[in-house]
């Protein structure tokens, strides 16, 4: 079996000739770094930065009220509607809001950020050093955060279902007759939100955050109208209600935190999102705005369910006034729809970080918008996200059951992000066990709580993210080992550059006028095009940059430390480009960064020369067969290196090598 795999030479990480790991992210001269923006946030631009927030990092967690207290009390696992059940739930979703987002997340997760960023992502390659360093701790921990990255692919498909179905499932509030179309006009909002995505969501996005903020609005106004009506509901604020709940109701009861969790969903996205707000406009946003809308939304359906049980079909559309009922399903669906934007721009970003790590091929990544160099489109992300995403709404065919399988993905992430957190403290930032063992142990005991009670999901559906999650893992795996394997074998036959220039004085080739630049994985080696091109034409150019892309465990390099320039003599030159892993390697950025350092290299005058491989399978062991097929597979289909690297392709020379793994 052999697959063709374009290679440019050039490889993230320290691995591999090829490029087959190379990604893609945001210019750090393009876009001011985190600490840059966090000294803007001060006065109007904390209130600009705050207010976009609420349309990206909010979005999701700011959408459960449609159905979170739905499913406690008419879901798959639904417990009887008393006064008893409805104080015990408002309790443990008021508590867990205050523990699992205030708490854990604002307080502590917020604080593990890589050089500004955050996310699972980051946080797993602030650990990367210790697996580099032979640590068994990072061996393990590396591969479990990659784990709950992926995990977070499932989360992305069943999060824009279940909102806008939940959304659009008022028009049976409306009137019945309506509720056959419920499937084909979420089904036609989601396809067209997925269609418009490689346009980019610039010129609406500047309206995500006064949409939310009505949204929340509504919400809290809503909620404070039934609260006034039945102001006995406060009484849920007492833990005790929520801890009798759980002792009243035993195996039923616990189940039911599977229910109260979905208050929680959105709380990685306020991590995730970290390097584009920063940690004051995101704290700031939910303790002002957020949470207490939230609160007073789910106070008042609780309100609702005391006064009238049979309206738990839909409490959140039982606070709508009848006149207003039209009205609130659009900015309900509205709502939805910015929430599931933002997912999706988190798995288009997840993505990006994956391959500039190294764990995934070289995708196209298109930058939608000159101006928010955040705004990134993954094609073929965002089409298996649209078939999965779409096929999740006819096959479930209404929320309630999609809630049945929304869940599992993400405690389990959040299960992985208290664990990383813990050896971050401990390693990273020095601290004692006791300081890192009292607080991630109280998030332990929530989050595996919380986890226990989805487990029973898993026969519903939440098998589905989950197997999404680790078949988008097993690829990960699979193109790391494969690119390790591919660094092992080209290393075998490497030439260094002492060896090299031994070679061409013995027997000095022909010497031709002209530039040319050969990439490479790994800067100590002579790159197999070179080899190839000199042995075959045999000629050199008078000028041959020799250029290495080195991706860093860091999002963003500054300018004035992103190459290192060496004169090999006899006309060669090295560059080695060190690029954070949420930034584009640019090979115009770094000609202008070299010509800087007095290599006169110009763009127009280049000859690039680029490797395709040919990759062939040995056979080994039948996993380790499967394992180097998928990698061929995937090398076969990675993106073409002149088109990722914005080389011209008049300018490109490929030479073909082949390879055995």
């Amino acid at each position: 079996m052999s697959a063709d795999s374009q290679a440019s030479g050039s490889g993230t990480g320290k691995e591999g000739e090829s490029s087959l790991g190379v990604g893609s992210a945001t210019e750090a001269t393009l876009q001011p770094a985190p600490k840059a923006r966090a000294k803007e946030a001060g006065g109007r631009h904390l209130a600009e930065l705050s207010l976009a927030a609420l349309g990206v990092v909010f979005g999701d967690i700011g959408t459960s009220p449609l159905y979170a207290i739905r499913e406690a009390f008419h879901g798959e696992y639904a417990i009887a509607v008393s006064q008893a059940n409805v104080l015990g739930v408002l309790s443990l979703i008021l508590w867990s809001l205050i523990c699992v987002v205030t708490i854990k997340y604002l307080m502590f997760i917020l604080n593990a950020d890589n050089n500004g960023e955050g996310g699972v992502i980051a946080l797993t390659a602030l650990l990367r050093p210790l697996k580099t360093r032979g640590s068994g701790a990072g061996w393990v921990l590396v591969p479990i955060g990659l784990f709950a990255a992926a995990l977070l692919y499932g989360d992305g498909m069943i999060t824009p279902a279940i909102s806008v179905m939940s959304a659009l499932e008022g028009v049976r509030v409306i009137t019945p007759a309506l509720e056959p179309y419920v499937i084909p006009l979420t089904s036609a909002i989601l396809l067209g939100l997925f269609v418009i995505q490689k346009h980019g969501t610039a010129r609406v996005g500047s309206m995500f955050g006064p949409v939310i903020l009505i949204w929340l609005v509504t919400l809290g106004t809503l909620g404070s109208i039934s609260i006034a009506h039945t102001p006995r509901i406060l009484a849920a604020v007492s833990p005790l209600h929520g801890i009798d709940f759980l002792l009243r109701n035993h195996l039923h009861g616990f189940i039911v935190l599977g229910a109260v969790f979905l208050v929680v969903t959105g709380a990685e996205a306020m991590y995730a999102d970290l390097g584009h707000f920063g940690k004051r406009p995101i704290r700031l946003t939910w303790l002002a705005v957020v949470l207490p809308a939230l609160l007073l939304n789910y106070f008042g359906q609780g309100a609702v369910l005391l006064t009238s049980p049979a309206k738990a079909h839909h409490p959140f559309y039982a606070l709508v006034p009848s006149w207003a009922m039209v009205p609130m399903v659009l900015l309900a669906t509205m709502a939805t729809i910015i929430a599931s934007q933002a997912v999706i721009s988190g798995a288009f970003s997840l993505t990006r970080q994956a391959i500039q790590l190294g764990y995934l091929p070289r995708l196209k990544i298109v930058h939608t918008s000159a101006k928010h160099m955040g705004q990134i489109y993954v094609g073929p992300v965002n089409w298996i996200l649209m078939v999965c995403t779409i096929g999740l709404v006819i096959g479930f065919r209404s929320s309630s059951k999609l809630a049945a399988a929304y869940g599992v993905a993400v405690t389990s992430t959040m299960l992985i992000s208290s664990i990383l957190f813990y050896e971050v403290a401990r390693r990273i930032w020095g601290w004692s066990r006791l300081a890192a063992g009292v607080p991630v142990g109280f998030f332990l005991v929530l989050d595996i709580s919380f986890f226990g009670a989805n487990i029973s999901k898993i026969p519903h559906g939440a098998w589905f993210p989950l197997a999404i999650g680790g078949l988008i893992f097993a690829l990960m795996m699979s193109w790391k080992q494969g690119r390790t394997q591919l660094a092992e074998k080209m290393r075998a036959s490497a030439v260094t550059f002492e060896q090299f220039q031994e070679m061409i004085s013995e027997n000095p080739p022909q010497r031709v006028n002209g530039q040319a630049v050969f990439l490479t994985g790994k800067p100590d080696i002579v790159p197999a095009a070179l080899l190839h091109n000199l042995a075959h034409n045999k000629v050199l150019h008078s000028e041959i940059l020799i250029l290495n892309f080195t991706t860093e465990a860091v999002p963003r390099i500054s300018n004035d430390q992103k190459v290192e320039v060496s004169k090999l003599g006899g006309g060669l030159f090295r560059v080695i480009a060190h690029y954070g892993f949420m930034e584009d390697p640019s090979i115009p950025n770094i000609l202008s960064l070299v010509r800087e350092r007095g290599l006169d290299f110009k763009m127009e005058e280049l000859s690039f020369f680029l490797g395709r491989l040919r990759l062939s399978v040995e056979e080994p062991s039948p996993v380790g067969r499967l394992q180097r097929r998928i990698f061929a597979f995937m090398a076969r289909n990675a993106g073409e290196a002149s088109v990722f690297f914005g080389i011209p392709p008049e300018q490109v020379i490929e030479v073909g090598v082949d390879l055995r793994l």
